[in-house]
């Protein structure tokens, strides 16, 4: 669970999410305004990432051992997303986060999200100013599955193949707005309309992304569906067996030894 200052730590974060992807609702780019955004995104997320870590630290949610367990999943998930990103929408990655923001945690979902959409931009050249809007997105994500409320065994599988589907589309409707603002004929009847009324250009953007990302979303949504369903259950076993195992929230306290020995930990 989160501790209070991790709390704080991604509730900042997540604030300063919603203003980056928000902003085209409420200002007017300027004449810079689609250059500088994302690398002012990406230098605020790699420190937020840090903070949220070091908040976990704090809070003794997070030891050694579970940042170890973090870089081993970012690298398996930097392994997983290229095999199915960019046909047909079908991404591979988002129920390897949803299952781990479930037994981890939401601050190690939201930390997890960041790592493995920067480690997997580096391994398949897709570093752009797309790619700080994919890690906001995608630890919202991790952190969503974490949130998510205890229900019994027999229905935690639906319950995770439903916030799957949600988060699918969730993250196509966000990562749009990456390049909504800037892209689109401003002619067209579905473009941003800089200093428009905010429902106004709301409508305009729910138009543009069900025009076109609606079935790239699809794709997503049910991948991350069928991979929950079918490999949901083992995973959640697999990584909840190696939480106990690593005793991540097991307390360490200090005795003398019986025989006058060094003592025990």
């Amino acid at each position: 669970p989160l501790g209070s200052r991790s709390g704080l730590a991604v509730a900042l974060a997540s604030g300063f999410g919603v203003l980056a992807f928000g902003w085209p609702f409420f200002v007017a780019p300027g004449p810079l305004g689609g250059s500088l955004v994302p690398p002012l995104m990406f230098g605020a997320l790699l420190l937020i990432v840090l903070a949220v870590v070091l908040a976990q630290l704090a809070d003794g949610g997070m030891d050694s051992k579970a940042v170890a367990m973090l870089g081993v999943l970012a690298a398996a998930g930097a392994a997983l997303r290229p095999l199915g990103a960019g046909t047909a929408g079908i991404e591979t990655v988002f129920f390897l986060l949803i299952v781990a923001g479930r037994v981890f945690g939401p601050g190690f979902g939201f930390a997890l999200g960041c790592v493995t959409i920067f480690t997997s931009a580096l391994v398949t050249g897709g570093v752009g100013p797309w790619m700080p809007y994919q890690m906001f997105a995608s630890a919202w994500v991790g952190m969503g599955a974490g949130m998510l409320p205890r229900v019994p065994p027999r229905w935690e599988r639906v319950l995770l193949a439903g916030y799957g589907a949600v988060a699918g589309y969730a993250y196509g409707l966000a990562v749009n707005l990456s390049f909504w603002p800037f892209s689109v004929d401003p002619s067209s009847s579905i473009a941003y309309r800089p200093g428009a009324a905010l429902l106004t250009n709301l409508h305009r953007y729910v138009i543009f992304d069900a025009t076109t990302s609606l079935g790239w979303d699809t794709g997503r949504a049910i991948t991350d569906v069928v991979a929950l369903l079918v490999l949901g259950p083992v995973l959640l076993a697999a990584f909840r067996r190696a939480a106990r195992r690593a005793a991540f929230d097991a307390p360490v306290g200090f005795s003398d030894a019986p025989d006058g020995g060094e003592p025990a930990r």
